[in-house]
């Protein structure tokens, strides 16, 4: 495995902190990638993503799904079990386990279901208008007055 230096790239630039932090993150978690609990993403519309957890043995209690400091962190600690329950095989992985997604930015969630084992969580990517691209319409004589005329899309 090879190791990178990103330090170059923080003496060099500016304004580039997230990306050389997301670089950095992506080059360390690949060796410590947890595999716990197993998950999809998927991409439903053109702004919008779904991510798919199997929480198999947790109940809606057990479950935490919070964004803080640009970050999705979905956690699972599971509630005192029946002591009197013997188990002769336990194959259904029910560890506390607390697992991060890093946001883009303007990505917000907008809902979280549990159904069937399957912690469904809703995300959608909302650029605010003032970042969307714009068409200026070109003046003909000596106006100066700069008029938006339509949003476009990207």
């Amino acid at each position: 495995m090879r190791n990178f230096d990103l330090a170059p790239l923080y003496r060099a630039t500016v304004g580039f902190d997230q990306l050389a932090d997301l670089m950095d993150r992506v080059l360390t978690d690949t060796n410590t990638a947890a595999s716990y609990p197993p998950y999809n993403i998927e991409k439903t519309a053109d702004d919008a993503y779904r991510i798919t957890i199997a929480v198999a043995g947790f109940s809606d209690e057990d479950l935490t799904v919070e964004v803080r400091e640009g970050a999705l962190f979905v956690s699972a600690r599971k509630s005192k079990e029946d002591s009197d329950r013997v188990f002769l095989h336990r194959g259904i992985a029910n560890r506390a386990f607390e697992r991060r997604f890093h946001l883009a930015d303007h990505v917000r969630v907008t809902g979280a279901s549990h159904v069937n084992g399957m912690l469904n969580i809703d995300l959608v990517r909302e650029v605010p208008e003032a970042l969307k691209p714009r068409r200026i319409e070109i003046a003909n004589g000596d106006t100066v007055e700069a008029k938006a005329v339509e949003t476009v899309d990207v």
